[in-house]
């Protein structure tokens, strides 16, 4: 393939057609300055100002709706109280399989949750969990597949808005199921387009700030999606019918698709490595304007490889229009192809999946606590808050490597402690007290984690590299229900062994802390050789 050249170049102006005798325009250069998107941002356009700020609060709203959707199985999968109805029943039995049928009923009615509406107590128990595993199993698949849609044609907004309407759609038609296996079939759907939404958002908001402010405000994403768990513990309270919740849950995402996706710009670095110079170079026009600062005309977007090793002369000579450059695309085969990127991605899948069973099986054990369900997930999402915060403030301070090793091993010490400890009297409450110890944790890593995974890779491959990474998460998440229902002190045993296994992993790769955010593949790589030589 061609190198191009003048990534930058617009193509023939009137300026270039008027005659020599003339005086050039003002601030057009004959020889543009060529620079990537991080020096643009940090040399005239700004690294986080009004306009970033607002793009980032805008996108980061879809995480509210990954939470929703995510976190209301635990609501509409609930199993609720029971009372006795006719003689017969022992009202200090510890199961309703232990009584006649007939003679207890469920207090809020049938169609409280799927569990009374369907019949899943006793041997049908089994498929509460099923449907939660197929759901995560959905979010493994579209994790990949919207991961690569989009690093290549749809684009990080086109994705969103893809999946934010399909969410919309098949959460709307869970409401109406019929029977179980239909409910079944629509939460594989929903986890489907659910698997992309935080991938895209996380990625559309972070992509336009600059190197030294992308890692807190990645890392308040999060925020986003423990708020979203938190509004949807309201939510459900007020909606307590499972199928109104469903309803519920679901019209934010096409609200979002129609009323706020239409203000928010493509990335400019996806415009960037697809040829799109016009648009990425109007978007950090915009940029510079809406933050106060000026844009200087001779100042063009190049890519990495272009900015490091092609000379001046030779990009000044070989490109008249920007639309028709080469379009520079990757996939998971140019990451495993490269020693580099592929130890990096085999690390981040084997972390993310140790740290998604520790994360979401911890969740999960919150409901054992005995009290209010609402309140419990709502103290469950308050609880993670402090570790996000914590860990933004600490990230540019120590680096990503350390806190993500520090983390973990947080995590599961304490799990550790909590498998030591006796489940009754004090020792249960200490033992809760672990586990909330641990989630905080974990919370911190797997905040983190989004973060340093964006930084490990190169735009071309990034989404795709992510989606890996994700699906692997979508594995543990898949696992962890299957290590709760095991109970006593194996759990915390399983979680312990996972977080310190993690934090080990995490020694081996790399610092990205004020590293460059590279857009090719051969341009990571010539950065890299070029900081291993310095």
């Amino acid at each position: 393939m061609s190198t191009t050249s003048d990534c930058g170049s617009l193509g023939p102006t009137q300026s270039d057609l008027r005659s020599p005798l003339l005086r050039p325009v003002a601030g057009v250069s004959n020889n543009p300055e060529k620079i990537c998107i991080d020096d643009m941002l940090q040399k005239h356009c700004g690294e986080f100002g009004y306009w970033q700020l607002r793009h980032f609060v805008l996108t980061s709203l879809a995480w509210a709706l990954e939470a929703f959707h995510t976190m209301v199985m635990i609501f509409a999968d609930r199993e609720p109280a029971w009372q006795c109805s006719a003689a017969g029943c022992l009202s200090e039995s510890k199961s309703v399989c232990q009584l006649e049928p007939g003679s207890w009923k469920w207090i809020g009615g049938a169609r409280s949750s799927t569990v009374a509406e369907f019949g899943l107590i006793c041997g049908q128990k089994y498929k509460v969990g099923l449907v939660q595993s197929l759901f995560f199993g959905g979010c493994m698949i579209g994790a990949g597949v919207f991961g690569h849609l989009s690093d290549s044609k749809l684009g990080r907004k086109g994705s969103l808005l893809v999946v934010c309407i399909m969410n919309a759609i098949f959460g709307c038609l869970t409401a109406l199921s019929p029977a179980y296996w239909t409910y079944a079939l629509l939460r594989l759907l929903t986890g489907f387009s659910t698997g992309g939404v935080g991938l895209c958002a996380f990625v559309l908001a972070t992509e336009p700030v600059g190197p030294t402010m992308r890692g807190i405000a990645g890392m308040s994403t999060f925020y986003f999606f423990s708020g979203g768990i938190a509004t949807l513990s309201g939510i459900a309270y007020i909606f307590q019918s499972w199928r109104s919740l469903y309803i519920a849950s679901s019209i934010p995402s096409a609200l979002f698709a129609a009323i706020i996706l239409p203000f928010l710009s493509e990335s400019p670095r996806w415009c960037l490595i697809r040829g799109k110079m016009n648009q990425a170079m109007k978007t950090m026009h915009r940029i510079a304007k809406t933050n106060g600062n000026h844009l200087p005309d001779g100042t063009l977007l190049a890519l990495d490889e272009e900015t490091n090793s092609v000379p001046d002369n030779v990009q000044s000579e070989s490109k008249a229009e920007s639309e028709s450059q080469s379009t520079i695309t990757g996939s998971l085969i140019d990451v495993l192809h490269l020693p580099l990127t592929r130890i990096r991605l085999l690390l981040a899948v084997a972390i993310n999946f140790l740290c998604s069973v520790v994360y979401y099986g911890l969740s999960l054990n919150v409901v054992n606590l005995g009290t209010n369900i609402y309140l419990n997930v709502l103290l469950n999402a308050v609880a993670e808050m402090p570790a996000f915060f914590l860990t933004a403030i600490l990230l540019n301070k120590f680096g990503r490597k350390p806190l993500a090793i520090g983390t973990q091993w947080f995590s599961g010490i304490f799990c550790i402690v909590g498998s030591l400890l006796k489940g009754y009297g004090t020792w249960k409450i200490l033992r809760m007290v672990c586990g909330v110890l641990g989630i905080f944790g974990m919370a911190g890593t797997y905040n983190l984690l989004f973060v340093y995974m964006v930084e490990l890779f190169p735009t071309v491959v990034r989404n795709a590299a992510l989606g890996c990474a994700t699906q692997a998460a979508q594995m543990g998440a898949i696992l962890s229900p299957f290590v709760v229902v095991i109970g006593n002190r194996i759990p915390f045993v399983v979680f312990g062994i996972c977080g310190i296994a993690g934090g080990t992993l995490a020694f081996y790769l790399p610092e990205t802390l004020n590293k460059p955010l590279y857009d090719t593949m051969a341009g990571i790589q010539d950065g890299e050789s070029s900081s291993m030589v310095v």
